[in-house]
């Protein structure tokens, strides 16, 4: 399944996205010194105006993001986890998910066991003894399509209404679907998005960064949807209609987003996305900078390659002005703005002159600032937010300007190199794998009843 250009045609739509980016970067520098400064002028106060009504100027009778009660009686849903080598973490989410409040004949848990190396398919077969309701599916370690094969193998198997989709590492509250299904069915979304959580905020500076920058993501998305503007899928923590998913052909085997791809084709589909603030989804941050570089190289190649796949299908009349001009603005922000800032500054070295991005750049980084300070004050369930202190704002600020590294050098990589398409997941310790040892053995003791049979999980509401 899945659709997408082929990268014989994205490489070239690369190439130009690039070449534009760096001209209009350069050409600056043949002005004079106040003219060098227009085009930046120009950029920061028309997306500045827009970031300001998006972020802090949301209209009255905006989006409630909050849960409603569910009428009729509770729909099936599937949750699925396509896992590869995930050992250390594979029996604490199926402990998690098999605890969530939810009827047991209502509720399926699917892991897809995608080549793993490790001992992954030993625990799941230990787990599939003791929970019914978990289902085990194996594909081999070439079989092909990175995640989104994995998942287009489950989906055809699948009878739920909604598949929620997690990475092997996720944390639930066990309230969740009581308020995340009813959310969505009262808001007539195809999909929602949780907002991430780190568990591991506080492990280093790193981590605390990243904390920050989820919190930052969920308040810009929850704005972009209340100004009639776009919300995007993350991945983890996804929920699906599955007819919505059908109706778009399924996941994009030719993607390595396959989040960011589905949420392209939802759109384009007329199928909307929401964002739920609490209950949240919680991962695992990574805990080094070259596993962030790798993490971010991904997510960067995924993010432009869907305005080179859907681009022209964003500027027709499928989408309203709203969505244009929302998606105008993050595609200026988060890809162009990085590009033309290296070439400004390649220009000013070859002409002895100032850089012109600079107000530009300054506007982009204060606003997403403000913004990180705002979402992280707010009322948050699950791992707690870093405080947004002077510190710890300044921290994620300067932590975003990694993305004007990595997103030129994925967008130079994508012009000149064919795609590769990989799995990349969060590595976990050893001391996690014993943790999980110990776990799996606890449960196999405490589970059984006195016949030696393991019971379902407690019925929900």
């Amino acid at each position: 399944m899945g659709g997408g250009s082929s990268d014989n045609r994205r490489r070239p739509k690369a190439a130009l996205f690039l070449l534009a980016c760096g001209v209009a970067g350069v050409l600056p520098h043949g002005l004079g010194p106040v003219a060098r400064l227009l085009p930046a002028l120009g950029l920061a106060g028309l997306l500045g105006v827009y970031a300001v009504r998006t972020v802090f100027l949301r209209p009255q009778g905006a989006p409630a993001f909050t849960t409603a009660a569910l009428e009729g009686s509770p729909p099936a849903v599937d949750v699925v986890v396509a896992a590869r080598d995930e050992e250390a973490v594979i029996g604490r989410l199926v402990e998690r998910v098999l605890r969530l409040r939810w009827p047991t004949e209502q509720l399926r848990l699917w892991v897809i066991d995608d080549g793993s190396e490790d001992r992954t398919p030993q625990r799941l077969a230990d787990l599939q003894a003791l929970y019914p309701q978990l289902r085990v599916l194996r594909r081999s370690r070439d079989a092909g399509g990175g995640k989104s094969g994995a998942l287009n193998l489950v989906l055809q198997q699948l009878q739920g209404r909604w598949l929620l989709v997690l990475d092997a590492d996720a944390d639930l509250q066990p309230d969740l679907l009581e308020r995340l299904i009813p959310y969505a069915e009262s808001g007539g979304w195809a999909a929602v998005q949780l907002r991430k959580a780190e568990v591991n905020a506080e492990a280093n500076w790193l981590t605390r960064a990243q904390a920050m920058e989820m919190a930052f993501d969920a308040f810009i998305q929850e704005g972009r949807l209340a100004r009639g503007g776009v919300a995007e899928l993350r991945g983890n923590g996804q929920l699906l209609r599955r007819d919505a998913v059908h109706a778009a052909g399924g996941f994009n085997e030719a993607t390595i987003t396959d989040d960011l791809d589905l949420s392209f084709r939802l759109l384009l589909a007329g199928q909307p996305v929401g964002v739920l603030w609490n209950p949240p989804v919680s991962e695992e941050a990574v805990l080094s900078l070259p596993a962030l570089w790798r993490q971010r190289q991904r997510w960067a190649e995924g993010g432009l390659q869907r305005f080179l796949d859907y681009g022209v299908q964003l500027v027709s009349d499928r989408l309203n002005g709203a969505q244009k001009r929302d998606l105008a603005a993050f595609f200026v922000l988060q890809y162009v703005l990085p590009v033309m800032a290296v070439a400004d500054l390649a220009g000013a070295l070859l002409t002895g002159t100032p850089p012109g991005m600079w107000p530009f750049s300054v506007v982009a980084l204060g606003l997403s600032g403000f913004s990180i300070a705002v979402g992280c004050g707010r009322s948050a369930e699950g791992p707690p937010l870093p405080k947004p202190t002077p510190l710890n704002i300044a921290l994620a600020m300067g932590y975003l300007m990694h993305w004007f590294v990595v997103i030129p050098w994925v967008a130079l990589k994508m012009a000149l190199l064919p795609k590769n398409l990989v799995w990349a997941k969060t590595s976990h310790g050893a001391a996690e794998v014993e943790q999980e040892e110990d776990l799996l053995v606890g449960t196999l003791e405490e589970n059984l009843d006195s016949d030696g049979i393991a019971p379902l999980a407690a019925e929900g509401p």
